[in-house]
């Protein structure tokens, strides 16, 4: 029986999407997103917490981070519950919970009662975005449905961060949770339609050697940037609007932003390892560096942009080297997925350090130096596991 056909005739009366389709792809993409979308718009919600619910600058980060470390616990738990649990059964647990917690946490206006509730979104986002990872690596061509999966988190992360952060003001967090919970509610709209995809018989040739020097130094590499990147992003707003510029202009720099850097996973695409991971990732560390210092002029509108712009390129860029380097040290796929992991960590970190920075005396400029240094170190870490890559390659060449 065909794809196309088998899509058609799927039991219970219901058309499936044909398993890798463009438009599984799309469905897919949202699956693995919902869990964790309020990380495209942490600078809304933190904007929010302080904005319309009064919290301070450190407690509205220490929710958005506490809500990344529950889905960094949770996608180390759905390694396990995705090979014991029907995923489609799973899936619709999760959706169904997040859906819950995020319209009760409209009625949330206390940080006591905040900071636990979105922990346990938290956990559950991040099973239900193990299982769509584990999904999407079922299907014939994983590589295309993780590039959808950038582009629907970049396009509707720029959308909602150009749409939501003007209602914050007015609404309150309100607004917030409730495109959160229209998100997890599209998505479980979906999954009626999605096709089995039953899981793939592990090959027992896998070499399980693992170069663990390398790969540390690029785990450690993985954590330091995103955590130095979501530390400033998750404080983007508050920035601008503490330089001077006006609440419009600074959604849609962030908008804008958000769907230029599609660019960077793309010129990933491009270059391969064509000229080795080395130069490329000195050249995009440099930028990024360069993206960063040019927040300290943000007063300038044109600088806020552009510093906005680079550096969600060059993001995009280096992250996806780095995950992809994981998997060249341990031929049998773990490093990967604890790769995975680590860059969760980081991105819950940062905003709780960032947080913490703001309540010293160095405001968002000490913030800027201390994301600076943290993408320096990140990048002179990550410069001896891409040298040894290239130089691997290269041998292999002869």
């Amino acid at each position: 029986m065909s794809e196309a056909t088998e899509a058609v005739t799927a039991p219970r009366g219901l058309p499936k999407a044909p398993p890798n389709g463009l438009i599984a792809a799309v469905m897919l993409a949202f699956l693995a997103t919902a869990g964790l979308f309020y990380v495209n718009i942490m600078a809304a919600i933190v904007d929010g917490l302080v904005s319309g619910l009064g919290f301070t600058e450190g407690q509205a980060g220490q929710i958005g981070s506490v809500n990344i470390y529950g889905a960094a616990a949770g996608a180390l738990l759905s390694v396990f519950l995705v090979k014991r649990l029907p995923w489609k059964a799973l899936a619709l647990g999760c959706l169904l919970v997040l859906i819950a917690i995020d319209l009760a946490s409209i009625s949330i206006a206390s940080y006591d009662v905040m900071f636990p509730v979105r922990l346990i979104h938290g956990v559950f986002g991040g099973v239900l975005t193990g299982t769509g990872f584990a999904v999407i690596a079922r299907t014939a061509n994983p590589d295309r449905s993780f590039g959808m999966l950038l582009f629907v988190q970049f396009g509707l992360g720029g959308l909602a961060v150009m749409v939501l952060p003007p209602l914050a003001p007015l609404y309150g967090t309100q607004a917030l949770f409730i495109a959160l919970a229209l998100f997890s509610a599209v998505t479980l709209a979906m999954l009626p339609f999605l096709s089995a995809y039953p899981a793939r018989i592990k090959d027992p040739a896998a070499d399980g050697k693992v170069q663990w020097t390398p790969l540390l130094l690029t785990l450690l590499a993985i954590f330091l940037f995103q955590a130095a990147n979501m530390g400033l992003l998750a404080y983007i707003i508050r920035l601008g609007l503490d330089y001077g510029l006006e609440r419009g202009y600074v959604s849609l720099a962030l908008g804008l932003a958000t769907w230029v850097a599609l660019a960077g996973p793309l010129l990933v695409m491009v270059f391969g390892l064509r000229f080795g991971r080395l130069r490329l990732l000195a050249a995009a560390m440099a930028l990024t560096l360069v993206g960063t210092a040019i927040f300290h002029y943000s007063g300038s509108p044109i600088a806020y942009m552009v510093a906005n712009c680079g550096t969600g390129i060059t993001w995009g860029f280096v992250i996806a080297y780095l995950l992809g380097m994981t998997a060249e040290f341990d031929k049998a796929g773990q490093a990967s997925a604890f790769g995975g992991f680590i860059s969760k960590l980081g991105l819950a970190s940062g905003p709780m350090v960032a947080g913490w920075a703001l309540s010293t005396d160095g405001g968002f400029p000490g913030l800027i130096n201390l994301a600076l240094i943290g993408l320096g170190v990140s990048g002179l870490v990550m410069l001896l596991p891409a040298r040894i890559l290239d130089r691997k390659r290269a041998e292999a060449t002869l």
